[in-house]
């Protein structure tokens, strides 16, 4: 028995040990897509007939060509804003692009075996898809992604929402975390795609409470539910008496009662959350960092400036001290000259200024005349 069925080469070989971590560092950080649960829809087709999918809410198209592989003849993908990307990949004869929001649209399609809504992760739509489902596929498997945390009992609203305000609860930019109960810019966040309810739990308020909600509301012909508690949580939903139902559970019961599945996917997020919490960390250090080094600068260009300030002001100390010493210095000369002349040629000088002085005066006026 080959203990190694799944992949044989992907463990590593004696020869190639690395071979398991290069395929781990090839999957994305946070596994999400439903392509991961290949098996479980294997399971799904090989108990019921599956010949028509109805797929709310479309992830690349990629996954929509898995239900046509194991044997759809028709997959319609319900997107209300379909990409470039998404337009190419639904290439198949088998794929059909249903540009609308669902449930409205549902009416304009047929009615599938099997309905895949991965879709507005919020109470009220899900809500609204679950009772035109119940009501108009009777017979249908129903699965749902993210019936698990962060979904399970806090609403997600893609933006634009065109829920009204009385079917949401007030909700936030900031995303919840494992860490603590309330939402955090450090958690799980939309960064513009959606919002989060601010608070979790209670009335009309998650994914897995639409569920339950609708289970009631169907309970006179009642279905049952099983979810798979990995990668934000499959559920899986069949009615009581339809065809192939208690098989179909029962297949499944190896991975809905798994506490193996429950605990890795328990760790998963607490991890993945706790990646989130450092990177808003770090980036937060940068910003902090980058406002200091800002502030450093703008005290380096202050003091640059009181340096030259400082600079300008004792060169014109300097130029002061200069013509001082200079005058001191011509002052000292003037008054040696003095002294080193006589007193009575000192008089002798001053009296000739002053006799001198009236005709001096004359001559200016006769010069004038």
């Amino acid at each position: 028995m080959n203990p190694y069925f799944n992949d044989p080469h992907g463990i590593g070989t004696r020869e190639d040990p690395h071979a398991q971590a290069r395929k781990a560092r090839d999957q994305p950080l946070l596994l999400h897509s439903l392509s991961l649960f290949r098996e479980v829809f294997a399971e799904v087709f090989a108990q019921r007939e599956i010949s028509t999918v109805v797929e709310i809410g479309v992830e690349s198209g990629r996954v929509s060509g898995m239900y046509a592989e194991l044997g759809a003849s028709a997959v319609h993908c319900v997107e209300p804003q379909p990409t470039d990307e998404l337009r190419a990949n639904l290439d198949g004869a088998e794929l059909h692009l249903v540009e609308g929001t669902s449930p409205a649209v549902l009416d304009e399609i047929p009615v599938g075996d099997l309905y895949v809504i991965d879709g507005d992760h919020n109470y009220a739509t899900l809500g609204k898809e679950l009772d035109w489902i119940l009501t108009h596929a009777p017979d249908a498997v129903v699965v749902f992604h993210d019936l698990l945390w962060p979904c399970s009992r806090r609403d997600q609203y893609y933006q634009p929402s065109g829920l009204t305000a009385e079917e949401t609860h007030p909700a936030g930019e900031d995303g919840p975390t494992v860490w603590h109960d309330d939402t955090t810019p450090a958690g799980f966040v939309g960064r513009g795609a959606f919002t989060a309810a601010r608070e979790a739990g209670g009335e009309r308020n998650g994914t897995l409470t639409a569920v339950e909600d609708a289970l009631d509301r169907h309970a006179d012909d009642p279905w049952e539910l099983t979810v798979v508690p990995a990668v934000f949580g499959l559920g899986v939903m069949a009615r009581r008496s339809s065809p192939g139902a208690a098989a179909l559970l029962e297949a499944l019961r190896p991975y809905s009662t798994s506490t193996l599945l429950e605990a890795m996917e328990n760790n998963r997020i607490a991890l993945y959350t706790r990646v989130l919490q450092m990177q808003y960390e770090a980036v937060a250090h940068a910003d902090a960092a980058d406002r200091l080094a800002m502030a450093v600068s703008a005290q380096n260009a202050e003091l640059d400036g009181l340096r030259n300030e400082l600079d300008e002001a004792h060169a014109r100390y300097d130029e002061q001290v200069h013509r001082s010493l200079e005058e001191k210095r011509a002052l000292e000369l003037e008054i040696a000259e003095l002294r080193e002349r006589s007193p009575a040629r000192v008089l002798k000088d001053v009296l000739r200024t002053v006799l001198l002085w009236p005709r001096r005066k004359w001559n200016s006026y006769e010069g004038r005349g």
